[in-house]
């Protein structure tokens, strides 16, 4: 069993934008110690709570603090940019580790739509081009475009004899859809919607038409995950998370909340309506209640690979979380790592 890591570098009120992309370094060389398989970076735009607006660039200091786990972007929002220039920036990452990267591909603006506007140079960059762009980033990365096309003879260096796995992302059916028709991997988000992710997962396995990149369809599913000793542990660290969503339902850009702050906010019975509203994303528990209901959740989207993603109000229980996780799951490193 595949389990993997999704990270947003999460900026905890009380610290740094900087200390957040710190915290991402140690937890990704503590995931590949515990026996994770792969470790994904988010992007984000002019967001205060998360700290990665290029995961690109910190992937290649990730790439360089590790040696075995699998590496990529979950993911990089090709809308923003030329898939010509991301193939070239994924070829020098998988040159510096053969075999071990993923490129995640998201349409999703990841901010709010003026930061957009400003990241399209005063012109909001819709997805209606997406299919188009996702089709040449794959032709650049692997060398397809026909003899007769314009750019047949461009040359996405450095080459080599591996390629990133492409993975397509998504929290509806559009990116699922798109994926079976292309050949290519597929990441659902079940963190972001808890709502007709089974139907969206069944119908990429079913519709999915094989490519040179991929015989059969390969499904992913991510996760909102907070796992502790007790199961009323993971209720406290959960009022982060809780009050994080509140505030970005009211548009409140703030850092995540701390614990200090979850205690002394006033919510009202609607807050607490929002808040059981946003708890079906979330996964928490004691570890073995855990691992049973994320085991349940594989089953329903016939999922091949779990992936967790994990936010509280400090990082030492963020942590803690991921090494219990992985201590449920029985993953290679479990057990032979302890919290610093």
């Amino acid at each position: 069993m595949r389990v993997s890591v999704l990270d947003q570098s999460p900026v905890i009120s009380g610290h740094t934008p900087a200390q957040a992309i710190h915290e991402t370094i140690r937890l990704v060389q503590a995931a590949e110690q515990l026996g994770y398989y792969r470790y994904w970076l988010a992007e984000h735009h002019s967001i205060t709570a998360l700290a990665d607006p290029c995961p690109e660039i910190l992937l290649a200091r990730v790439v360089a603090e590790t040696s075995r786990i699998r590496v990529g972007t979950g993911g990089v929002l090709l809308p923003y940019y030329s898939p010509l220039k991301v193939a070239e920036q994924f070829r020098m990452l998988e040159a510096l580790a053969p075999g071990r990267i993923d490129l995640g591909i998201g349409r999703a603006p990841g901010g709010d739509q003026v930061t957009a506007l400003a990241l399209g140079e005063g012109r909001y960059p819709g997805a209606e081009h997406f299919p188009e762009q996702v089709q040449y980033l794959v032709a650049y990365l692997d060398g397809g475009l026909p003899s007769e096309h314009p750019f047949a003879g461009v040359k996405v260096m450095p080459a080599g004899h591996t390629a990133p796995e492409v993975w397509l992302l998504g929290s509806s059916d559009y990116s699922g859809a798109l994926a079976a028709r292309l050949g290519l991997r597929f990441a659902f988000a079940h963190f972001i919607s808890a709502d007709g992710g089974e139907a969206v997962m069944r119908d990429y396995q079913r519709r999915f038409e094989p490519s040179q990149r991929e015989r059969e369809p390969q499904a992913l599913l991510c996760v909102f995950v907070i796992c502790a000793e007790t199961t009323a542990e993971a209720e406290r660290l959960a009022g982060s998370i809780d009050l994080r969503r509140l505030n970005t339902d009211y548009g409140v850009n703030a850092p995540v909340p701390n614990e200090k702050e979850v205690r002394a906010y006033p919510y009202t019975e609607a807050d607490r309506r929002r808040i059981a509203h946003h708890r079906r994303r979330v996964v928490l528990g004691e570890p073995g209640a855990v691992r049973d209901r994320l085991l349940e959740l594989r089953e329903q989207f016939q999922a091949d690979e779990l992936m967790a993603i994990t936010i509280t109000g400090d990082y030492g229980s963020r942590l803690k979380s991921y090494e219990l996780l992985a201590a449920a799951f029985g993953l290679a490193g479990a057990g032979q790592r302890k919290s610093a």
